[in-house]
This record gives structure tokens, sequence and C-alpha cells, in this order.
């Protein structure tokens, strides 16, 4: 059975890579719509099936898989920063503190479809203002939700949980989905 990502991401490709020898990269276009006064497993849960479900509309006879990673501060969800400005002002409120990384998964086939999520506690170092002025300029935090990428240096002290997770797909989870998803086919 053909295995579409739906996503554009290169860590997702690279995380799923590990597990799966053969897939394509079918990116959902569609905005990120979902009702976010549900709790926070299940807005990340909403947009997954989102993905999930735009990229499977066009590609009945494949599995899809769908993620999409949240970062929550203070019951907060901060997405992908707007701006350089709105970047360095995420790792201005994150640094020293600890936040959740939760990342939505669906997977879906022709008769069988499993949502769920994974999440991952990460406190931060204490930034700088030269650190963070630094790595925004980079580039690197413009991309990802709560303005950062684990796998950059420098910015995460700790975390407790996937690490896969907070890189944006969390590998076990992922795996063990779709095992359970071909079982049934």
């Amino acid at each position: 059975m053909k295995i579409i990502l739906a996503s554009a991401s290169p860590r997702r490709r690279e995380l799923l890579s590990r597990i799966v020898k053969d897939f394509e990269i079918i990116p959902a276009k569609g905005e990120e719509c979902a009702d976010y006064s549900l709790p926070p497993e299940r807005v990340a849960q909403k947009l997954a099936e989102n993905k999930c479900g735009e990229v499977f509309e066009k590609n009945r006879a494949a599995l899809v898989i769908g993620c999409d990673t949240i970062v929550v501060y203070n019951g907060v969800i901060l997405g992908k920063p707007k701006s350089a400005e709105d970047a360095a002002a995420t790792l201005r409120m994150l640094s020293g503190k600890t936040h959740s990384v939760i990342t939505g998964v669906c997977v879906r086939c022709s008769n069988k479809k499993i949502t769920s999520s994974e999440k991952t506690e990460v406190r931060f170092n204490d930034l700088s203002e030269d650190f963070i002025n630094s790595y925004v300029a980079g580039g690197s935090p413009m991309d990802k939700a709560g303005s950062y990428g684990i796998q950059d240096g420098g910015v995460v002290q700790s975390y407790s949980g996937s690490y896969t997770n907070v890189v944006g797909l969390p590998v076990d989870t992922v795996k063990k989905i779709i095992e359970e998803v071909l079982a049934d086919e």
C-alpha cells in the first residue's frame, strides 16, 4: 500500500524515514483550523486530522499520515511566529521556563482512522538577549511552533518524554499506529 506523509516538513520526512522505507510527500494545503477552546491535546489532534483528511480525499487507496505540533505555555497555545519580533518575544517568554509540546497524529486508510497525540515537557535554558537576537536572525524559529527547534543548540536545557515528538513526529507512536492500521487492511 502506498504511504503518504501529508507534510512538507523536512524534519518529519527524516523522522518518518526511520520507520517507513518508501513513502510520498503530499503536503496539505488547507488553512490550519481548529476550535482553540478545546483542550490542547484535542486541538493538535484536530489539526492533524484536518491535514490527513485533506490529502486522503484525493488518495483513498493510500495510507495517509497527518501531524501537527503545538507548544503550550500557561494554558496558551503558541503557534509559529508571525514575525522576527514575535519569535523573539516567544523566546523571551519561554526563557528558563517549562512548557509542553504536543503533536497530534492521524493515520488513515480506506477502512480505518486512528488519531492520537503525544506530549513532552521541555525546559528552556536561560536565554540571553544576544542569544535570542542571533538565533532569530539565523531564521530557525520562523517555521516552528514555539519559535524554536529542540535540535538547535543552546535553547533547550532538558525534556521529559519523546525527543522526536518535539521535532514534530513522535516516531514510536506513529510506528505503533501504522502497524495497527495496516493489521486491519
